[in-house]
């Protein structure tokens, strides 16, 4: 199964592990912050839950392909 993510702005400290990571589905916006890269390709369920779990923030949400959120814990 492959996976959406959405970083949330008010919670990313710009640690940068994810963009490190999965530089083609994760970058630095304007303002420094992570962000998803639209249209980028979806991840594999084990690779984004690494990433997700890994953010020192917990800025990371991931989705299904139906929209459903993917728990983290």
């Amino acid at each position: 199964m492959t996976l959406r993510a959405r970083v949330d702005r008010s919670l990313c400290m710009s640690s940068g592990r994810c963009v490190g990571d999965a530089p083609a589905q994760f970058r630095f916006d304007a303002d420094e912050l992570a962000e998803a890269i639209p249209g980028a390709p979806a991840l594999e369920e084990d690779v984004a839950l690494r990433i997700a779990r890994n953010c020192p923030a917990g800025a990371i949400s991931l989705f299904r392909e139906d929209g459903a959120e993917v728990p983290l814990r």
